[in-house]
């Protein structure tokens, strides 16, 4: 059993990625892993604000609900990062959250190219939806994920789902309607396929 911590960035109320996420989480407790999802929208989490007083595992400044989710984060073995596509990426609440992990990062002697300290190890994967399903539409969101969360932070990538062509922004969620809930359901099931 893996423990799975599901960070919801944004959407509406049982929305396109709401529903991919409850589609994935469906799958993996089925599966036997422990799965609990954080709403962005009911969860506070500000960016970060630069000031380095929380460098090296120091608490953050800031007064707000990631004091809460790092003892979630440093529990879970897979961390799956969830959005809607906002202007091409993704959502500026989860962004705001992957930029805090700074405080739960340590001193590393002799980091790898690039990189400043160390993270704990995690596995991630990522889930998003989005109206368009242009050949770019998730370009700019899936390299921010790669080049940040997988080769800065160096979680392992478990993967990725990018459902495009989920309706049309200003309507009704139209996800059902596609083949992706099934897939989220799937990829939850045997995200751990050797587990």
């Amino acid at each position: 059993m893996k423990h799975i911590l599901v960070v919801l960035g944004g959407g509406r109320p049982n929305g396109n990625t709401e529903q991919l996420v409850h589609a994935f989480m469906k799958g993996a407790r089925e599966a036997g892993h422990c799965v609990e999802k954080v709403s962005l929208m009911k969860t506070e989490v500000k960016g970060c604000i630069g000031c380095n007083a929380c460098r090296y595992e120091k608490p953050c400044i800031q007064k707000d609900a990631f004091h809460t989710l790092i003892p979630k984060i440093k529990d879970a073995d897979l961390i799956v990062f969830a959005s809607p596509l906002y202007f091409w990426t993704i959502s500026a609440r989860l962004k705001a959250f992957v930029e805090r992990f700074y405080c739960i990062a340590q001193e590393d002697e002799n980091p790898p190219f690039g990189r400043y300290e160390k993270y704990p190890v995690k596995d991630s994967a990522l889930l998003m939806t989005a109206a368009d399903a242009l050949f770019w539409t998730f370009e700019q969101a899936e390299s921010y994920y790669k080049f940040a969360i997988v080769n800065y932070i160096g979680f392992h990538d478990k993967g990725m789902l990018l459902a495009g062509g989920c309706g049309d922004t200003n309507g009704m969620p139209q996800i059902g309607k596609t083949t992706y809930l099934q897939q989220a359901y799937e990829f939850g099931k045997n995200v751990y396929e050797q587990s």
